[in-house]
C-alpha cells in the first residue's frame, strides 16, 4: 500500500484490506490477460486484483511489505508471496532484488505510486503483456488521503509512462465517487505490442473495449 507520514498509511492499509472486490477498472480489462498468464500484483495488499486474475485462470506474483492477508496463498501452486519494502532504496527488478529477471504477461497495480519502480515495472512485462494501473492523482488532497504529492500522479503521467513503449487502450483521468476508495484518479490500460502489426501503416492490433 501508498507509504505517507502517520496515521496514514495504517488508516488507509486498514481500508485496503477490508476490500474482496477487485477494483472495478481490473475487473473490466481482466479479459484481455490470457489464461495460464503470469500476472504481477504490485503492492498486492489483500490480493483482491490478482485473485481476480486467479480465478480466470492465471497465475499470480504478490508483493507487498505487509503480506499478512496474503498467507493462505502461500503454499498455492499458482500464487507465489513475496514480502518486500519495495520503497527501502533498492531496485526490487534489479540484482539481487525479489523480482530479479521476472518478466510477467501483466502487470496489474492499483492505489499505489512509488516512481522509482516505474522503468522496471514496464520492462518487466513481456511482448504482448498487459499494463492494468489505477492510482491516485493530483487534486485529491482536496478531498481525502493520500495527500502527499509524492503519491499523486501529475497530469497525464501515466499516459508519459507507456507512451511510445506500449498501446493504450483505455485512460481516464478524474474524479471517483462511486468506486473501491473513491478519489482524483487516473486509470490506465495498455498492452505491449506496439510492434506486432500486420498492417501496412504499423498500427498495432485493436482489443477489446467491452466492459
Amino acid at each position: 500500500m501508498t507509504k505517507d507520514i502517520p496515521p496514514k498509511s495504517e488508516e488507509l492499509l486498514a481500508k485496503h484490506l477490508q476490500i474482496t472486490e477487485p477494483s472495478p477498472w481490473v475487473a473490466r480489462f481482466a479479459p484481455l490477460v490470457p489464461k495460464d498468464a503470469w500476472v504481477l500484483d504490485l503492492a498486492a495488499g489483500s490480493g483482491r486484483n490478482g485473485r481476480h486474475l486467479m480465478r480466470q485462470g492465471c497465475r499470480a506474483v504478490f508483493i507487498d511489505h505487509n503480506t499478512v492477508a496474503l498467507q493462505d496463498l502461500v503454499g498455492t501452486p499458482d500464487a507465489k508471496v513475496i514480502t518486500a519494502d519495495l520503497e527501502d532504496g533498492s531496485d526490487p527488478f534489479g540484482p539481487g532484488g525479489p523480482l530479479e529477471a521476472m518478466t510477467f504477461d501483466a502487470v496489474i497495480v492499483v492505489n499505489y505510486l512509488f516512481r522509482p519502480l516505474m522503468a522496471g515495472l514496464i520492462a518487466a512485462i513481456a511482448p504482448g503483456g498487459v499494463l492494468i494501473y489505477e492510482t491516485f492523482s493530483r487534486g485529491n488532497e482536496e478531498f481525502a488521503r493520500p495527500c502527499n504529492p509524492d503519491h499523486l500522479l501529475r497530469n497525464g503521467e501515466l499516459l508519459n509512462l507507456v507512451g511510445g513503449r506500449m498501446q493504450v487502450v483505455a485512460y481516464e483521468h478524474g474524479r471517483l465517487d462511486i468506486t473501491d476508495i473513491p478519489g482524483i484518479k487516473q486509470r490506465l490500460c495498455a498492452v505491449k505490442d506496439l510492434e506486432r502489426s500486420t498492417r501496412d501503416d504499423g498500427e498495432p492490433p485493436a482489443h477489446s473495449l467491452s466492459p
